[in-house]
């Protein structure tokens, strides 16, 4: 897997399609590394003409980790951020953006299409409102502004997110924790098959495991506040895709985004939850091409997606 150095970090990035064509930046989320894409996805964007970029975010795959800022105490930090009282991560979501930044400048690229997903959503509006100038559109997928008040994950998925593996460093046993909290966030309308599902994990944990990366990771999420100061000055053509049966970032905090950003589009997909299920490729793909070609049919209310 290739590297390069960005914002005095390694970042392992990679590349599909042809290096003139229209560049497109993915952005994924929490702790997730680049071979999460789905396949379909990904290979879906290059047959639409458009150059793919992916890269490992600091301190997930094979990007540079900061194990030495430690684990950090989530359930303090979510009581300190409920509080209102400052938080002090390694890191924060500007540096994370000022990475894909990184990631742009040094494969030559310009400007480019931004899609980014949950934590990548949250990056790529930074990205969009602060160097505007290299970003042609933004795609913000299951994300949120951040603003006070939005709310938060359902109480299932939160016990979900609290389980540790039953021992966490058999691998067999951190992939049934990840696969169960994945059907909890997942989809339910459009379940990604058992087989496809567990691939695309053992993929990953083959390739990487980082749970005090995570963790940074999300510490740094908690950090970021509100951002609606900052969506209000995005001036890239906005699309917002959101699922409406998102158990962990519910579809308000993607109604709200939308609100936030001036200008921005809202397409609601029922029965989709917080994730990319193989089932909604094509839908999402049409989604995002025609948002990146100035083609979206003209509609000022939101257009619901109901499962055929």
């Amino acid at each position: 897997m290739p590297t390069l150095n960005a914002n005095g970090l390694r970042i392992a990035f990679d590349t599909a399609g042809d290096p003139k064509a229209v560049p497109l930046l993915l952005v994924h989320g929490l702790g997730m590394q680049l071979t999460a894409w789905p396949d379909e996805f990904v290979d879906g964007l290059v047959e639409l003409g458009f150059y793919v970029i992916r890269f490992d975010h600091r301190d997930c795959g094979l990007s540079t980790k900061f194990e030495q800022a430690g684990t950090p105490n989530l359930p303090l930090a979510r009581l300190k951020s409920r509080l209102g009282w400052p938080l002090h991560p390694p890191y924060r979501l500007e540096d994370m953006a000022e990475d894909a930044l990184g990631v742009l400048s040094a494969l030559g690229v310009a400007r480019a299409h931004v899609v980014g997903v949950a934590m990548g959503g949250m990056i790529g509006q930074i990205l969009a409102a602060e160097h505007p100038q290299r970003v042609l559109t933004l795609t913000s997928i299951m994300s949120s502004s951040g603003r006070r008040g939005l709310p938060g994950a359902a109480p299932r998925v939160r016990k979900a997110l609290a389980r540790r593996p039953a021992n966490p460093v058999d691998l067999d046993s951190i992939m049934e924790q990840t696969v169960a909290l994945l059907r909890t966030i997942g989809s339910p309308a459009y379940p990604t098959p058992e087989k496809q599902l567990r691939r695309r994990i053992a993929r990953c944990l083959r390739r990487s495991y980082s749970p005090g990366g995570d963790a940074r990771q999300m510490l740094a999420v908690a950090a970021a506040g509100d951002r609606s100061a900052q969506l209000a000055g995005i001036t890239a053509p906005t699309l917002v895709i959101h699922g409406a049966a998102d158990p962990l970032v519910p579809l308000a905090c993607g109604q709200d985004t939308a609100t936030r950003i001036p200008g921005a589009r809202l397409e609601v997909i029922e029965g989709m939850g917080h994730d990319l299920p193989p089932q909604l490729a094509e839908r999402l793909l049409a989604l995002i091409d025609a948002h990146a070609r100035g083609k979206m049919l003209p509609d000022s209310t939101p257009r619901l997606f109901v499962k055929q």
